[in-house]
C-alpha cells in the first residue's frame, strides 16, 4: 500500500531521508535477530490465539522475521516511512501489506490482534504523541506491545549528533492514562550489556484491551 507523503515534522523528514537510509544498513545482523527472538519470546509469553499483527515503524523487518519464527501462522502488516527500508521489508512480508507512510498519516478501519511499536515512539515529535497514541489504540484489537526508552519524566536527548530527534518518557503510562480500555499485562527491561541477547536498554510493556 503506497502513499504520497508530505511530512509535517522534522522527525518524519529525518527518518524518511538519508539518515533513515543509513539506519537500514546498521540494522542488519544475525545477532540482532537472535536478540529479537529472545525479546519477543519473553514479552509476548502471556498472549494467546494471535491471528494477525501490525508493526508501526517496521524498518527492514528484523522484528517481523523473529516473530515469523515464533508465530509462523501470524499474518503481518507494517507501517514504514522510509522507502529504502520498505523495499527490503517487502522481501519479508507481501508488498500489499506495507503502508509506506508516516505513522501520523496512517488510517485504517482494520484492527489487529497484536500491535507492535519498538524503538519508534522515542523518535516522534512530542507534540504529535497524542495523535500517535490514538492511532495505536484504534488499531489494537487485543494486545499492544511497546518497547522504548523509559523515563518517568520526559527527556530530550542528543542522538548521534542530532538534536530534537530522541526522546525518553513513560510512553506506556501515558497511553494507559489516556485509554482506560487498556490494562498492563506484563513488562520488562533488556540491558545493552546482556551477554547473550542484548537490546538497546529497552523497557517493554504489554498492554491488553479490557
Amino acid at each position: 500500500m503506497l502513499f504520497v507523503n508530505n511530512f509535517d515534522t522534522d522527525q518524519e523528514k529525518f527518518w524518511a531521508g538519508d539518515f533513515g537510509n543509513q539506519y537500514v544498513e546498521r540494522n542488519k545482523s544475525d545477532k540482532f535477530l537472535a536478540s529479537n527472538l529472545n525479546f519477543f519470546s519473553q514479552s509476548l509469553k502471556f498472549t494467546n490465539s494471535l491471528e494477525n499483527c501490525i508493526e508501526f515503524g517496521a524498518n527492514i523487518g528484523m522484528n517481523i522475521k523473529a516473530l515469523k519464527s515464533l508465530f509462523p501462522d501470524l499474518k503481518f502488516h507494517a507501517v514504514e516511512i522510509n522507502k529504502k527500508a520498505s523495499k527490503l521489508l517487502s522481501e519479508v512480508i507481501p508488498r500489499e501489506n506495507i503502508f509506506e507512510e508516516s505513522i501520523l498519516d496512517f488510517t485504517s478501519q482494520e484492527k489487529w490482534d497484536l500491535v507492535i511499536v519498538k524503538g519508534v515512539l522515542i523518535h516522534i515529535n512530542p507534540q504529535m504523541l497524542e495523535k500517535v497514541y490514538e492511532i495505536l489504540n484504534k488499531a489494537t484489537r487485543r494486545y499492544l506491545l511497546i518497547g522504548e526508552y523509559y523515563s518517568r519524566n520526559p527527556e530530550n536527548l542528543s542522538y548521534r549528533g542530532f538534536e530534537n530527534k530522541l526522546y525518553k518518557r513513560d510512553f506506556a503510562g501515558e497511553i494507559m492514562d489516556k485509554f482506560s480500555n487498556l490494562k498492563l499485562v506484563d513488562y520488562g527491561f533488556v540491558y545493552h550489556k546482556d551477554t547473550n541477547f542484548p537490546q538497546d536498554d529497552i523497557s517493554w510493556f504489554l498492554l491488553e484491551r479490557k
